[in-house]
């Protein structure tokens, strides 16, 4: 059946995307975006730029609002309560977006880009409405209007959200302790020596950082060990006993998918709404993408959410070309990015170790039992890059500080599944891009 009009629940990366990859490979039916916020914009900027007061709301705005009248994208202010759609094999009803303000948009083909919400934390007090989060532009300005010069703030969680905010907020003054159970964390994202590398960061520019994690949280008005807290105040209880007291707290240990649509409409959902490759979900109509979907492979294998942007930019590109019956683009191994205390960190593929039960060595590669880690060092001693190799000499992955060309050879080593000698990957002076070109024939 041709498809006429497409709605996109969601205003994120993702859902932004398959808007713009419909019009760009010439689809000249409806769209519709249900978005509550408004104009869609990037969220990578609210812990760092934005947040700092760097960027302004219109200059992380995907497109202004002209783009969406030239491009005949219709953007509903308002959110999905609700989406109908018929079982497979029907041929009459278009599925439906019912809208909390009782209007409806019917459409041939439905588009989850829901994304997530902020993770709470499964502690007492961490429902609280004054325990902050980081998620939405909303998020980042109630932060920084909370925050200034000396304004104590206690940071729970030290992955890449809150590694980043917490160099922000100290940027802007704050007076920041950083609570992480983990030491160090993102080992599986930057493998362990950058991970301690980049953890250490954060106490040698004055965050004071602390090994637990939060028992409860407090705020101003209740009642703590017989004495009232100070209405402006909040208290952090660890594990250990400690009460930690600050003005504020940010909680930033991750997402939860936003999957109560899907699962109101009967869709498979596991963790994410699950998807084919092509980003369609058990209903024929309905598509899912970015941080909601979880994709089950061609041979069955239910792979872990990706929770990083280019993940969902090139799920909104897969889904618009599944929509129009075309060629599904197929995308290198997974990128990402992050920043703190002035360094920029970038990874590709993946830096956790997978078990192999009977490696079979890479004739050009010494035989291995288990997957090897592989560090470059700067001429002072200080971590460059990290490599993780497959049992069999083949590269699963890497991660760089300031080193955007070092990760972009790797990238390519990766995708063309290049071997290359492990000593040659470890020495500084020799560029990766070099060892990025296939070998030639012999």
């Amino acid at each position: 059946m041709a498809v006429g009009s497409v709605a996109i629940v969601g205003g994120g990366v993702a859902g932004f995307t398959v808007a713009q990859e419909l019009r760009s490979r010439g689809f000249d039916g409806e769209i519709t975006m249900v978005e509550p916020g408004g104009l869609p914009y990037d969220r990578p900027p609210l812990s760092k730029d934005y947040l700092l007061g760097a960027q302004t709301l219109e200059q992380i705005q995907f497109q202004p609002r002209e783009w969406f009248v030239e491009n005949r994208v219709t953007l509903i202010e308002d959110s999905a309560v609700a989406v109908d759609a018929p079982a497979a094999g029907s041929a009459n009803d278009q599925p439906t977006v019912r809208l909390s303000n009782g209007d409806a948009v019917a459409a041939d083909r439905i588009v989850l880009a829901t994304g997530g919400a902020a993770r709470k934390l499964p502690v007492p007090g961490g429902e609280l409405p004054e325990v902050l989060e980081l998620r939405t532009r909303a998020d980042a300005d109630r932060l920084r209007d909370s925050v200034g010069e000396g304004t104590r703030i206690v940071v729970v969680g030290a992955g890449l959200i809150g590694a980043e905010a917490a160099s922000t907020l100290l940027a802007l003054g704050a007076d920041v302790t950083l609570v992480e159970p983990a030491q160090p964390p993102l080992v599986p994202a930057v493998g362990p020596v950058l991970a301690e590398y980049l953890h250490a960061m954060h106490a040698e520019r004055g965050i004071d950082v602390i090994q637990s994690a939060p028992a409860r949280i407090e705020v101003g008005g209740t009642e703590l060990d017989g004495a009232e807290i100070d209405g402006a105040e909040r208290v952090v209880t660890l594990t250990d006993g400690t009460q930690l007291r600050a003005g504020q707290v940010l909680v930033g240990i991750g997402i939860t998918p936003n999957t109560a649509l899907a699962e109101a409409m009967g869709l498979e959902v596991n963790d994410g709404v699950v998807v084919d490759e092509r980003q369609q979900t058990s209903n024929p109509a309905v598509f899912a993408v970015g941080d909601a979907a979880r994709m089950r492979t061609a041979d069955g294998e239910l792979l872990p959410r990706a929770e990083h942007w280019e993940n969902a930019m090139h799920s909104g590109a897969r889904a618009a070309a599944a929509i129009l019956g075309q060629d599904i683009p197929q995308q290198g191994a997974p990128w990402f990015w992050s920043d703190r205390h002035g360094v920029h960190v970038e990874g590709v593929g993946s830096l956790a170790p997978q078990p192999v039960a009977h490696p079979a060595p890479h004739p050009e590669a010494g035989a291995a039992d288990s997957a090897q880690y592989i560090h470059r060092f700067n001429g002072d001693g200080t971590p460059q890059a990290t490599f993780l190799l497959n049992p069999d000499g083949s590269m699963a992955g890497c991660a760089a500080v300031d080193g955007g060309m070092t990760v972009r050879a790797a990238r390519r080593i990766i995708d063309q599944g290049i071997v290359v000698p492990a000593d040659a990957l470890a020495d500084p002076s020799v560029p990766l891009r070099k060892l990025a070109r296939p070998p030639r024939n012999a």
